[in-house]
């Protein structure tokens, strides 16, 4: 593909992705995202005919006018948006595949001292939210999401969503997402403590129900007796009902972690 028809892919896809662009001008000059990326294409293009020195130049220049620090050995495809973009930092190795959607304070970086293939590998139309990381020699495959603040640390197959420390892929088959909504994610931590709590109460129940025959056993020798058994265990089982309406999620910390307070 040729520079130009790269950068003209750029520019037009800002008006699809973001609803403040409103006219060529102020795109042009007010968007990090794509002033980094024409430095990048142009620094990429000396790169790959072994220009020394240079590339490196207009690299660091782009860094210090945009925020954006872009290896000029990455590869990106047509139709990336590199949204903001303060903070984004793309490795010596990355590819990045075609409309792509990147958001601020996105690493995507390599680990260890190790030669070659050492930063990630990114498939088409993938959205990388806000502070994520993805690190490594990695695959990502296309259509995926990786929500803001995850750091993801292994491969990731097609058309599914990552979320948390270290990412934990969660399928959504059949849905299909706006890319632009980054941050309209499944909670991973609040399903398994939801899940946890569902099964301590289950367990609870089965605990009581196990002691209610040997309680009534122990108490029916007379009427009088079983009478006063009877009167005993109803004021028993009113105290277990308010005990386990109690071990409901009606806790504030839970219910608040569970509507996305957080811990």
């Amino acid at each position: 593909m040729s520079i130009i028809t790269a950068l003209l892919t750029d520019f037009r896809i800002i008006f699809e992705r973001d609803p403040a662009a409103r006219n060529w001008l102020e795109v042009l000059f007010c968007y990090p995202g794509l002033q980094a990326l024409v430095f990048h294409r142009l620094a990429h293009k000396l790169y790959t005919i072994n220009i020394p020195f240079i590339p490196r130049l207009m690299s660091h220049i782009a860094r210090f006018l945009t925020g954006i620090e872009i290896h000029p050995g990455a590869t990106i495809g047509l139709g990336v948006f590199i949204d903001h973009g303060m903070g984004v930092v793309i490795g010596e190795t990355a590819i990045i595949g075609d409309y792509a959607l990147i958001y601020q304070g996105v690493t995507l970086g390599g680990t260890g001292k190790e030669s070659g293939k050492r930063h990630p590998t990114l498939g088409e139309n993938v959205v990388v939210g806000t502070g994520a990381k993805v690190l490594g020699n990695i695959e990502i495959g296309n259509n995926v999401r990786i929500g803001a603040g995850s750091v993801v640390l292994r491969d990731v197959p097609s058309d599914c969503t990552v979320v948390g420390i270290p990412g934990r892929i969660v399928y959504r088959s059949g849905v299909r997402v706006n890319p632009l909504e980054h941050g309209s994610l499944p909670d991973a931590e609040a399903q398994a403590i939801r899940a946890l709590v569902d099964r301590i109460e289950q367990l609870e129940q089965q605990v009581q129900e196990m002691k209610q025959p040997s309680e009534l056993a122990e108490n029916t020798t007379s009427i009088r007796d079983f009478a006063l058994v009877s009167s005993s265990f109803s004021e028993s089982h009113s105290h277990i009902d308010d005990h386990h309406n109690h071990c409901r999620i009606r806790d504030k910390a839970i219910d608040e972690f569970l509507d996305g307070a957080g811990i």
